[in-house]
């Protein structure tokens, strides 16, 4: 079980890293501009500005998504221009909350073959 939280622990700090720099990002703004008003860093936002962002920034769009058993849907945005992707749970309260993101997204189109197969 040791080994097993080892390997985690970089994926999770890379998460929490991710998560912290999405939401604290302002997104660009034209000259003569105000800032717009930044929510406290939180990984958990009202779901349209979240997915708004999304598009916004990374030029990701939804590309699948499922029901979860508490009724929260997993939704998953990417972008085939940039190759950036970010997963999303959203709960009936209409909050959607990040809870991961990273590149080189490609959509699979073929099935993969048997584990072991170097096809």
């Amino acid at each position: 079980m040791k080994e097993l939280d080892m390997t985690l622990a970089p994926l999770l700090a890379r998460i929490v890293v991710s998560l912290s720099l999405f939401m604290a990002t302002p997104p660009a703004q034209a000259e003569g501009t105000a800032a717009p008003e930044i929510a406290p860093q939180t990984a958990c936002g009202e779901r349209s500005t979240v997915v708004a962002r999304l598009a916004e920034r990374y030029g990701e769009s939804l590309k699948s998504l499922g029901l979860q058993q508490n009724n929260a849907v997993l939704e998953i945005y990417a972008s085939d221009s940039t190759g950036t992707w970010s997963i999303l749970v959203s709960h009936a309260d209409g909050t959607a909350c990040l809870v991961a993101s990273g590149q080189m997204w490609e959509q699979e189109v073929a099935p993969l073959g048997a584990l072991g197969d170097d096809a």
